[in-house]
C-alpha cells in the first residue's frame, strides 16, 4: 500500500486554524473516503490571499460582515476561533461514483478551499487545473479571478489611459489584464520601491508618482486599501472617467474627498467584489466559468513572479504573523509536500 493510499485510508489531515488574533495554530481534521459524487485532494500548497486574510489575522472584519466574508468550507466564526483561505491546490486521491467525467486520480485541481492538507469536497467544487499553469500560479486563481471580475466591472476597453493605484498582487492583475487589451496605456503608482521588479517581471513599466499624475485617466483601478491612496485615485481621474474600488479597508472608514472637482469632473465611482460576477457578463458567465478562465488566464510564466515566499505548511503557525505584519510583500504560499 502506498503512502498516497494509507493517508486516504485514515481520513485525517491537518489544518490551519487562527485560534484568536494574531495567532495562529495547526489543529486535526477529517478528509474521509468520497461518497457518491464527491471527490477526496490531497493538497500541494495554498496561496495566501495577504489583504484579506491580513484582516482576518488581525481580527478586523466588520461584525455587520461576518456572514458575506465567510469563506467556502470555512469552519468556525469570526473574529476567532476560526479556519479561513480559499485559494488551495492539489491532487485528486479518491473519487466517489458520479463524481464527474472531467476528474480521474491525479488530476491537480484548484479549490475555494481554507489551508488544509487534505480535504473532502463535492466534486463540483473542483476546477481542473491546466497542465500549462503551475501550482505556484493556479493559488493565484481567487486573485485574477477578482481582478477579473473588476474589469468587468470597470467595463475596460480598447484604448483606455489607465493608472492602478496599488501594485500588490491584485493591482498588478488587474494592471496586465489591462495591458494586454489593444490600445490601452498603463501607469501604476505604489510607493514601495520592491514592487517595481514584479511589475516589470510582467511588462509594466509605467511608475509614477501621485503628484506627477496628468489627472486624464479615463479608469482608474485603486487597489492599496489606503486612505491616500483612494485620494490619489480620484485624482488621477479625467472628466467622466471611473474610478473603480478593489480594496476592502475592513472596519476602517476612509475619508472621502467628494469635494474639490469631484462633481464637476462628474467622476463615476464604483465598487467591485467577486462574490457576484459582474452585472454585464452575468447572464453568460457561472462562477465556475469564470474561475476556469482566471486559471487560463495564468497560464503565462511570468506571474510566477508574484509568489514571493514559499512556507513549508508545519511552520505556517510561526511564519504567517510575520508576512502578513511586513508592509509591501506580495503573495505568499504555503507548502504541504
Amino acid at each position: 500500500m502506498t503512502a498516497e493510499s494509507t493517508r486516504s485510508a485514515e481520513g485525517t489531515a491537518r489544518a490551519l486554524w487562527l485560534e484568536a488574533p494574531g495567532r495562529y495554530a495547526l489543529r486535526p481534521a477529517e478528509a474521509p473516503p468520497p461518497a457518491s459524487g464527491e471527490a477526496r485532494v490531497e493538497a500541494t500548497t495554498s496561496g495566501i490571499s495577504r489583504g484579506t486574510e491580513r484582516l482576518v489575522f488581525e481580527g478586523r472584519v466588520p461584525t455587520s460582515q461576518h456572514e458575506r466574508m465567510r469563506a467556502p468550507r470555512q469552519e468556525g466564526a469570526f473574529p476567532a476561533p476560526v479556519k479561513y483561505g480559499y485559494a488551495s491546490v492539489g491532487v485528486v486521491t479518491g473519487l466517489g461514483e458520479g463524481a464527474g467525467m472531467d476528474l480521474a486520480a491525479g488530476r491537480r485541481v484548484f479549490c475555494l478551499h481554507p489551508h488544509q492538507s487534505a480535504y473532502t469536497v463535492p466534486a463540483d467544487a473542483l476546477v481542473p487545473v491546466p497542465d500549462e499553469v503551475s501550482d505556484a500560479r493556479a493559488v493565484l486563481a481567487a486573485n485574477m479571478e477578482t481582478a477579473l471580475n473588476g474589469c468587468w466591472d470597470a467595463g475596460l476597453t480598447v484604448g483606455q489611459r489607465v493608472v492602478v493605484v496599488g501594485a500588490g498582487v491584485l493591482g498588478l492583475l488587474v494592471a496586465s489584464l489591462a495591458r494586454a487589451t489593444p490600445g490601452t496605456e498603463v501607469t501604476l503608482v505604489d510607493p514601495s520601491p520592491a514592487r517595481r521588479a514584479p511589475a516589470e517581471a510582467l511588462g509594466l513599466m509605467r511608475w509614477r508618482a501621485p503628484a506627477d499624475l496628468a489627472g486624464d485617466a479615463d479608469l482608474v483601478v485603486h487597489t492599496s486599501a489606503t486612505g491616500a491612496g483612494l485620494q490619489t485615485a480620484l485624482a488621477a481621474a479625467g472628466t467622466e472617467a471611473t474610478v473603480l474600488e478593489l480594496s476592502w479597508f475592513g472596519d476602517r472608514s476612509p475619508a472621502l474627498p467628494l469635494g474639490e472637482a469631484f462633481h464637476s469632473r462628474r467622476l463615476r465611482l464604483v465598487s467591485s467584489q467577486v462574490g457576484r460576477v459582474a452585472a454585464l457578463q452575468r447572464s453568460r458567465w457561472s462562477r465556475r466559468e469564470r474561475l476556469a478562465l482566471a486559471l487560463r488566464l495564468l497560464a503565462d510564466p511570468r506571474y510566477e513572479a508574484l509568489v514571493a515566499e514559499e512556507i513549508p505548511f508545519a511552520d505556517a503557525p510561526a511564519r504567517l504573523p510575520e508576512v502578513l505584519s511586513v508592509p509591501g510583500t506580495l503573495a505568499a504560499r504555503l507548502r504541504y509536500r
